[in-house]
C-alpha cells in the first residue's frame, strides 16, 4: 500500500473454475518491508469452487504498509498460488 493502514482482514481468491485444494499459509506485515511480523499464523485453509475458491484471513487490527503471504504447502499443485489478494482496512 502506498502509506500504513489500518488492516484486519485479507482475501486470497483462486480462479473459480480451479479444483478444490488445500493450501497451508503464513500472513506477515511490515512497515518498512524488511521487517516482517506474523499476522496470521501457519495453517491449512482450503479453496473450493462452491465458495468461489475464496479464503478469509482475519487477524488483530494492524497498520501495516506491505503484507506477505507465504505458502508452505499446496495439495492441488506442487507450487503456491494466488490469483487475488484483498486488503482490507478496518
Amino acid at each position: 500500500m502506498g502509506s500504513a493502514r489500518s488492516a484486519s482482514r485479507v482475501v486470497l481468491q483462486l480462479p473459480a473454475g480451479w479444483g478444490a485444494r488445500t493450501q497451508t499459509l503464513t500472513l506477515g506485515g511490515s512497515t518498512d518491508g524488511i521487517t516482517f511480523t506474523t499476522l496470521k499464523s501457519s495453517a491449512a485453509h482450503t479453496f473450493d469452487p462452491s465458495t468461489r475458491n475464496t479464503v478469509t484471513l482475519t487477524f488483530p487490527a494492524a497498520t501495516q504498509r506491505y503484507f506477505r503471504v507465504t505458502i508452505t504447502a499446496n495439495s492441488g499443485w506442487p507450487a503456491g498460488q494466488v490469483s487475488e489478494f484483498q486488503i482490507w482496512t478496518s
